[in-house]
């Protein structure tokens, strides 16, 4: 049910004072609104991007969005729904962007890597190959987490602000990224003679 103010505005009914309440900052506010539209923003980014994993993290950057970006929702514009949607919408965006300039990156590095004949090691030339491989594989943001850390040498603090992730985040894409490489890794030298 809508409901219109005093300058004939469409308020959005129920959900005005929870919009107004987290406008003015408050974490119960966004608590309540997590609760009630988590699901359906962790249900359009899975069928979006069609990764469980990523869908979980871009359902919290989309309220970590949304809490930071606050001060500019004007429930008298639209529902709270339809603003979370549209957040929703452009970090799936930005993740399928993110993505695409990833995979170009590693495929320049795999091309300078195959053009430059510094590895003498077959062993080290095939892990090498397989790092850039199962870093593909890995996809955004995890992959763009490791190599920002290990091949730029950047902070976890640097990753965080620079992808627009939560620092947790962040080091999750590590840890578990790398005890995948390292799974990979150990697979590999098992079965090489």
């Amino acid at each position: 049910m809508h409901v219109h103010d005093e300058t004939g505005a469409q308020t959005g009914g129920e959900t005005g004072p929870l919009a107004r309440a987290l406008v003015g900052g408050s974490t119960d506010a966004l608590a309540e609104i997590y609760r009630r539209w988590s699901s359906l923003v962790h249900t359009i980014v899975l069928r979006s991007l069609g990764d469980a994993a990523d869908a979980e993290d871009v359902t919290q950057q989309v309220f970590v969005s949304a809490w930071n970006s606050r001060h500019t929702f004007r429930p008298e514009q639209g529902s709270i729904q339809a603003w979370l949607v549209g957040i929703t919408r452009h970090r799936v965006a930005d993740l399928r962007t993110q993505r695409y300039r990833n995979h170009r990156n590693l495929q320049a590095v795999a091309l300078e890597s195959a053009a430059t004949p510094t590895v003498t090691d077959d062993a080290e030339w095939a892990q090498r190959l397989l790092l850039v491989r199962e870093l593909e594989m890995m996809g955004d943001p995890r992959a763009a987490v490791i190599r920002m850390a290990f091949l730029e040498d950047r902070s976890h603090d640097d990753i965080a602000e620079t992808l627009g992730l939560p620092l947790g985040t962040v080091k999750s894409h590590i840890r578990r990224g790398l005890l995948h490489l390292r799974q990979r890794l150990q697979e590999v030298e098992r079965v090489s003679p």
